[in-house]
């Protein structure tokens, strides 16, 4: 069995996940709420949608069409995020459990950590994109067509 001066260490070296945790947990919570915003203008888009004719309501189809882009966009991104949540936990209940059987396991712990920062960038990079796509939708508003520059 180890000892609790042999953990402490460990628990040094699990700050770091910790917090890595926290910061995606805030990623999370904006791109929740972001996803949010797009239902929620979505839904007004198409009850709008239903009392117009003609090119408004092409317009309006075009935007939902981006929103519902979006949406499936910032879902993937946090995706993304969770499984990078997933991959910084299980990396500190690995530490915690090589350190208690004295299990010598570097590969698994790096395979590990690099999904986790994969995952990670993975997420930011969708969670852009989507950013991208909201400009296309407000050039949709402002000018009633997409163009395929952004």
């Amino acid at each position: 069995m180890t000892s609790i001066q042999e953990l402490i260490p460990v628990l040094q070296t699990a700050i770091g996940p910790v917090i890595l945790i926290s910061g995606v947990g805030l990623l999370l919570l904006s791109m929740t709420n972001r996803l949010s915003r797009v239902i929620d203008r979505a839904r007004n888009l198409l009850a709008i949608s239903e009392s117009q004719a003609g090119p408004s309501k092409q317009k309006t189809l075009a935007q939902i069409d981006i929103l519902w882009s979006q949406a499936k966009l910032i879902r993937l991104s946090i995706l993304f995020a969770a499984v990078s949540l997933l991959c910084a936990a299980l990396l500190i209940i690995i530490l915690f459990i090589t350190a208690l059987f004295g299990i010598e396991d570097a590969w698994l712990l790096s395979i590990i950590f690099i999904a986790c920062l994969g995952s990670l960038i993975a997420s930011l990079i969708v969670f852009i994109t989507d950013i991208n796509r909201s400009l296309s939708a407000f050039k949709v508003e402002l000018y009633g067509y997409e163009t395929k520059e952004g």
